[in-house]
């Protein structure tokens, strides 16, 4: 273990990550387990970043959110996976910095991102004939440039702020990660600005591309119903949206859970039990969803299949 003294105070340069080390038992389990839905998340996102012929703004950004899922299933589950083989995994507090940033980086992307494709959604049913000059190349490079700008500007305070404190108590991260919230329990210098700052900035970035999404759907879903008299018309409007509506739902459920609304007393478990599904979970069934709903995406594949 790494300290360095400051007066009579010492300070750890180093934490341990708990994860889920309580359950010795189920280790191996788990650690197949998640090495077996990471092996699927990387290939299957591959898979789909690379689909030739689909050069269409919503596969841009289809892109854009494969290379996003496989990213963010990179930050946390290597070192978690090597915390199921030695049960409590040690990270020094750079690296714990940079993993910290990277998973706000991305995890903030990925909420604008899906803002992003629901505005795309909104303007290709309810203004189709100007979806190619509004969704130019041009414009989709600005949008995408933007998504990624702001994960990391929003990352990098969080990270600046965190660096600032001091650790002197307790150096068991109750987490498979360095998250914010476990890390600021074991700060033994003032967290208040830096939980305003979660509370604040973080919750605009989850619930403003929410709000936007929603506002997206109600446009077209407004639109259908007063202007679109063909049922068969809405119906397959309708269809063009369920993948997006379902990943934004596995998304926004969990983080809302974790990071805007009040918790009531510490739970490790809770928190990691979300992260799991948003972290992870979501990272592997994003590219299954838009596959097994989307006939495009299914032709693509089918081609790279019998082209292989």
């Amino acid at each position: 273990m790494i300290t360095f003294s400051l007066g009579n105070q010492t300070y750890f340069t180093e934490f341990i990550l708990l994860g889920f080390g309580n359950l010795p038992e189920l280790q191996i389990l788990f650690f197949l387990l998640f090495l077996g839905i990471y092996a699927v998340t990387v290939a299957v996102n591959i898979l789909i970043a690379a689909l030739p012929r689909l050069h269409t703004p919503m596969y841009f950004f289809l892109g854009n959110l494969s290379c996003l899922d496989i990213c963010y299933s990179t930050v946390t589950v290597p070192k978690m996976l090597a915390g199921f083989l030695s049960r409590h995994e040690i990270i020094s507090f750079t690296d714990c910095l940079a993993q910290l940033h990277f998973f706000h980086f991305l995890g903030s992307s990925e909420a604008v991102l899906l803002a992003v494709m629901a505005y795309d959604r909104y303007v290709a049913i309810c203004n189709p004939l100007r979806y190619r000059l509004v969704m130019s190349p041009r414009v989709c490079l600005l949008l995408a440039a933007a998504t990624w700008s702001s994960g990391f500007l929003h990352a990098l305070m969080h990270t600046v702020m965190t660096s600032r404190l001091r650790f002197c108590g307790p150096n068991r991260v109750p987490h498979f990660f360095c998250d914010i919230k476990p890390l600021l329990s074991l700060a033994c210098s003032s967290t208040h600005l830096n939980l305003s700052l979660l509370n604040i900035v973080t919750g605009g970035i989850v619930i403003g591309p929410f709000m936007l999404t929603l506002l997206s759907y109600l446009y077209i879903i407004s639109f259908l119903l007063l202007k679109v008299p063909s049922r068969e018309s809405r119906r397959k409007a309708f269809s063009t949206c369920t993948s997006h509506l379902t990943v934004v739902t596995l998304l926004y459920v969990p983080v809302i859970f974790n990071y805007v609304l009040p918790s009531r007393g510490d739970s490790p478990e809770r928190d990691m039990i979300a992260t799991l599904m948003y972290s992870i979970v979501t990272s592997v069934l994003n590219p299954l969803i838009y596959t097994l709903r989307n006939r495009e995406v299914k032709s693509a594949l089918l081609i790279v299949r019998e082209s292989s």
